[in-house]
């Protein structure tokens, strides 16, 4: 017996003992919405700023960059000590331009809470290690609205010792206006969108979805329909009267309801940096050969020179989590099995949505 013929024989041995852990037994659960569902109008608003680092240990870009050397100068003339950035600051090596960046959550944020925020070297610091950032004012990220939000300052606390050209500084951002989370479309008569997560969203789940909504409520709105499928990812929900004055509450419980495990596509995800594979659902493989690197394997195909992976019959599809365990049996490398299904989605074989990383 050659040697591809005993490595197929080996794979074979090694489907027949995994197959049984892999069996198609379907577990029902419920998921609660609130796992699989965003209100529409609650999104994180990035908020960002230029700022001037000091008390470097000669680590700053002042001496390099004519543009820390005028910003420095501002701040001085702001505090009435006007000074010429050609001459009297162009050497303070211990100050650098910063960019700041910080992200209010979705859930929205009161004037005078605080965030953290990051810092990063614009020019050409070395290190930002020991400094600490002047007042400065952030603003949204869109070009167009240049309010200030919000003030930013404090010590660096650097994170990563290989990087010394960004840090972080907890609680660094005063916020100077309200951030108020808007989910209730009153122009529309009180609608309220629910989207659903792309590796949920599909028809079946949107209506799942809305139907478990109805019936939920059903005993305070009657036989009325507040939920409706608008698509694959959006159910809009009709605010009822009895909770006009309270709609915070509705939400709470409306992403409290829960439905059986939403059917969702079957998905393959694949990280070529940690050589991770995850399989969401069922994959199914149609029928094919594969060869690869003297390793030979049939997928369902009809009988010939090669050793069937199937052993449980053609009533049942196979399953790519049954190759991927019969090629981890035989020791196959992970860069290999990833070769390997990138390519069974190149052919068509593989019957799941492919992301790679």
């Amino acid at each position: 017996m050659n040697k591809i013929a005993k490595r197929c024989l080996v794979f074979a041995a090694a489907l027949a003992a995994g197959l049984a852990t892999f069996s198609p037994t379907q577990v029902h659960a419920r998921v609660r919405l609130k796992n699989i569902c965003t209100v529409y109008g609650q999104k994180p608003t990035p908020i960002v700023g230029l700022g001037l680092i000091v008390g470097l240990k000669g680590t700053g870009d002042g001496g390099k960059n004519p543009g820390t050397a005028r910003a420095l100068a501002s701040i001085l003339s702001n505090l009435n000590n006007p000074v010429d950035p050609n001459k009297e600051v162009k050497d303070a090596a211990n100050v650098a331009v910063v960019y700041i960046s910080a992200e209010i959550p979705k859930e929205g944020l009161r004037r005078g809470q605080k965030l953290d925020c990051r810092v990063s070297s614009m020019f050409g610091a070395k290190s930002l290690r020991g400094g600490q950032l002047i007042q400065s004012p952030m603003q949204l990220s869109a070009v167009e609205d240049d309010r200030m939000v919000a003030l930013a300052s404090g010590p660096i606390s650097i994170e990563d010792a290989e990087i010394q050209t960004t840090g972080r500084i907890p609680g660094g951002v005063m916020l100077e206006q309200d951030f108020n989370s808007v989910f209730v479309d009153q122009k529309r008569g009180n609608i309220i969108t629910l989207m659903i997560e792309q590796g949920h969203a599909n028809f079946a789940a949107a209506i799942e979805v809305a139907q478990q909504i109805n019936e939920d409520f059903k005993a305070e709105v009657g036989t009325n329909r507040i939920a409706s499928a608008i698509s694959a990812h959006v159910v809009e929900v009709t605010l009822p009267k009895l909770y006009l004055d309270d709609p915070v509450d509705f939400v709470a419980r409306l992403l409290d309801v829960d439905i059986d495990n939403p059917q969702s596509e079957a998905r393959v995800v694949i990280n070529t940096r940690s050589k991770t594979v995850v399989i969401d659902g069922d994959v199914e493989i149609r029928p094919v050969v594969i060869s690869h690197k003297g390793l030979r394997v049939e997928v369902g195909a009809q009988p010939g020179p090669f050793v069937a992976l199937n052993t449980q019959g053609p009533e049942r599809p196979q399953q790519l989590q049954d190759l991927i365990l019969g090629l981890e049996q035989l020791r196959v490398p992970i860069e290999d099995i990833i070769s390997i299904i990138r390519e069974l989605h190149r052919s068509g074989a593989l019957h799941a949505v492919y992301v790679e990383n």
